[in-house]
């Protein structure tokens, strides 16, 4: 069981997922570090936790989350290497870095650690995220305590490292593409005559509801919406303007170009 839980690294992913480790319930110790201290400070604060020197997470903690953006990766391992490699204790490092594989990782932290890779997405912040996960060198009991640690993020879900890269694409990436549609149905809503603030919660809503029913009800997505589609009706027509625009293909598009931007970043 992880018992000192580390943070390096305070963004939107580092405190959503932060969030979720002092929500989840566990009897663990929990250490923010950031670049601009005073934000640790502030985030701790507000979960009721410790804010700790880089150096100190990566001397003490057994969960050693690395929190930062692909680039900043290397000077960040480099800084911590000594003091890990100083360590007799058993920790796990979890990188969130897109682009950057586990082995990758190893090699720039100067040792085969135990590694988790992730790719949590911003929902996670308030329980609705989706995070893939994969590992090497972990123990089975381990993996257990870190999804049962992260539950309260959201899905945790492992597959192999080959897929993460095309994972991410979907629901990394996905939120700003589903932001698109909210902004772009509202837009469509406000020129049809609806107060701008109505038609933001109109589309997000019914985005959510959709999202939810397609995962409760286990239906194709394609036979969602045909059962809204009436013979004759305004939705059919809807959809028909949608793919004279070529909807479907922009989204295709949309998620391969994430997924081989993400090839790119490993090729450095």
């Amino acid at each position: 069981m992880f018992h000192n839980i580390g943070f390096i690294g305070c963004g939107n992913m580092g405190s959503a997922l932060a969030r979720a480790v002092c929500a989840s319930g566990e009897s663990v110790e929990v250490r923010l570090a950031n670049r601009t201290q005073a934000k640790a400070e502030k985030l701790a604060a507000e979960l009721g936790c410790k804010a700790a020197p880089t150096k100190l997470i990566a001397a003490d903690c057994d969960l050693i989350f690395l929190a930062v953006k692909p680039q900043v990766m290397p000077s960040l391992l480099g800084e911590i290497a000594p003091l890990l490699r100083l360590r007799h204790d058993r920790f796990v490092l979890v990188t969130m870095a897109a682009g950057l594989t586990m082995e990758s990782i190893r090699s720039m932290a100067g040792g085969d650690y135990p590694v988790i890779r992730i790719m949590p997405n911003t929902p996670a912040a308030i329980g609705e995220g989706v995070v893939q996960m994969c590992s090497e060198g972990v123990a089975e009991s381990e993996c257990e305590d870190f999804r049962r640690l992260l539950r309260r993020a959201g899905l945790v879900d492992e597959l192999p490292e080959g897929l993460i890269d095309a994972a991410s694409a979907v629901s990394g990436c996905g939120p700003a593409f589903a932001c698109l549609f909210i902004e772009a149905l509202a837009d469509g809503g406000v020129a049809c005559g609806l107060p701008r603030d109505k038609a933001v919660r109109y589309a997000a809503q019914m985005l959510a509801g959709t999202a939810r029913l397609c995962l409760e009800s286990g239906d194709h997505p394609g036979a969602m919406k045909d059962r809204v589609c009436s013979p004759g009706g305004t939705t059919i027509q809807g959809v028909r303007a949608l793919e004279k625009s070529a909807f479907r293909s922009a989204v295709f598009e949309a998620v391969t170009a994430a997924y081989e931007k993400s090839l790119e970043l490993k090729k450095g």
